[in-house]
């Protein structure tokens, strides 16, 4: 119940501010607060979500997100010309994405809200 982007073409500072919005949340309503989600890493997480829901072979429903990290990625270099012959370094960032999945049973979530009404 594990997935795994590598090399996404975003810094992992902009990605954490979207798994963050889903960690700990059931896999069905991250998926729909990805759909509404105006962010250009939205798609991509959503799709490697989606990956780990079908990983899993379980309803999404049944599903919560256990961890959702961003690891840096490859920095690629690159060199911008500037005047008098100088070179000025670009770094392109990437990202290491890693979203694992736990099921949640109906009965550990009854007997949580059995404690919790005593």
């Amino acid at each position: 119940m594990k997935a795994s982007l590598n090399n996404y073409r975003q810094s992992p500072r902009k990605v954490r501010l979207i798994t963050e919005l889903v960690k700990g949340k059931k896999a069905d309503q991250a998926q729909a607060i990805l759909d509404h989600l105006i962010k250009k890493g939205a798609l991509p997480i959503k799709k490697l979500l989606d990956s780990a829901v079908a990983n899993a072979g379980v309803p999404s429903s049944e599903l919560t997100i256990k961890t959702a990290t961003v690891d840096k990625g490859v920095v690629i270099k690159r060199w911008m010309p500037r005047a008098m012959g100088r070179a000025f370094p670009i770094h392109k960032h990437t990202s290491k994405v890693f979203i694992e999945l736990e099921a949640s049973t109906s009965k550990e979530t009854s007997s949580k809200t059995k404690v919790s009404a005593k």
